[in-house]
């Protein structure tokens, strides 16, 4: 599932992990990784059938029922990258810094009649309902296609549950890594060449 992220990167120069041959790892986690590279955007990521299905979010999540949070596919990435927070060289594809900005565990919740929808099906369907367990933003999620083919685009969207707080904005009061607790300026300064423009 990850041989187009193999193809995009060259690891003798990135630091960025190797997928792994037979990998296959069944827990249910998530990732959303902060990500400065030619814009700044967050990375989420959900482990389906033993790899990191993936969207670029421009503007992160919300916890606001409200936010319709315009989120577009990237190549599944290896589960090793749940943990990756660094500096991707220039020339590389996604040249610029990586932080994990929220991380935990995620529960499929989608339904049809009195079944659950497996994950694969749902996002092949394209709407898929979430139960997230992280350490910034919890509750439920909906992710939903809007447009396919080259031009394909989906929608990541918060439930309105006890979880939602149209008060909270934990992209702008939370920015720091809950790995290493660094900001997006530190991992830069201390892993790449200090050299690029500071940012939160």
């Amino acid at each position: 599932m990850t041989a187009g992220y193999g193809k995009k990167r060259d690891f003798s120069q990135t630091p960025e992990p190797k997928a792994r041959r037979g990998e296959k790892d069944d827990a249910r986690i998530f990732v959303i990784q902060k990500h400065d590279a030619s814009s700044l955007h967050y990375d989420f990521r959900i482990s389906v059938g033993g790899a990191l299905k993936s969207w670029a979010i421009p503007k992160g999540p919300s916890t606001d029922p409200r936010d319709k949070r315009l989120a577009l596919p990237t190549e599944d990435h290896p589960r090793d990258y749940a943990d990756f927070e660094g500096v991707i060289p220039e020339g590389e594809y996604g040249a610029g810094t990586v932080l994990v900005w929220d991380r935990g565990t995620w529960e499929n919740i989608t339904r049809k009649g009195d079944g659950i929808v497996s994950a694969e099906k749902a996002l092949e369907q394209g709407h898929l309902l979430m139960h997230l367990e992280g350490e910034k933003i919890s509750g439920g999620y909906a992710l939903q296609r809007t447009d396919t083919g080259d031009d394909e685009k989906w929608l990541l969207v918060k439930m309105d549950d006890d979880a939602a707080d149209a008060r909270r904005n934990p992209v702008s009061t939370q920015p720091e890594s809950v790995i290493s607790k660094r900001t997006i300026a530190q991992v830069r300064r201390q892993e790449g060449d200090g050299d690029a423009e500071d940012a939160s």
